[in-house]
């Protein structure tokens, strides 16, 4: 596994560490809940994998031109390993429902999926060029789709680390 993948997976279950089910579904009022966030990389991952093993079966870049904005927002995302806060998910990787005694097997192998396929990518097409566009930042290279992944997940572990304290406060404040 790819030490960038290797990072997003070791946040993954440091922050889901012995989290029960119950754990998983706990959320504030319009929030997203810890399955609903696993649920929702997991989704990011599976479909990253697909789209990259398709790019590593035809063997050729399918990378469009890259725009001022999205040489900005690339910069600041994978040179910078900030995901700027405000925006919604696109709808493929909006949750779904998934029950939350599913999502940590799930996610691990769709991560570990999106792992060989962009690993096929850099075998086929090698580091140096931009190999498929990324439904938001644009045209990335391999390098850039591992470290793209590696900081949303971090991003995303942060927010679950966030709802542990929460419900830990909750729950306090109810005994």
């Amino acid at each position: 596994m790819h030490p960038d993948i290797r990072t997003a997976r070791e946040a993954i279950d440091k922050a889901t560490e012995s989290m029960t089910t119950e754990q998983l579904s706990w959320h504030p009022e319009g929030k997203w809940c810890t399955a609903e966030i696993l649920e929702h990389l997991a989704l990011a991952f599976g479909g990253t994998a697909k789209f990259l093993g398709r790019v590593a079966a035809d063997g050729k870049s399918v990378a469009s031109k890259m725009t001022l904005k999205q040489r900005v927002g690339i910069a600041v995302v994978t040179g910078g390993g900030i995901i700027p806060g405000g925006r919604k998910a696109p709808q493929g990787v909006v949750p779904k429902g998934m029950p939350p005694d599913q999502v940590l097997p799930t996610i691990r192998k769709n991560l570990s999926d999106m792992d060989e396929a962009i690993a096929a990518c850099e075998a086929k097409l090698g580091t140096k060029i931009k190999i498929a566009d990324h439904p938001v930042l644009g045209p990335l290279t391999v390098a850039q789709w591992r470290r793209f992944h590696k900081v949303h997940t971090r991003h995303h572990m942060k927010q679950v680390v966030a709802l542990r304290a929460q419900m830990a406060r909750t729950q306090k404040a109810h005994a």
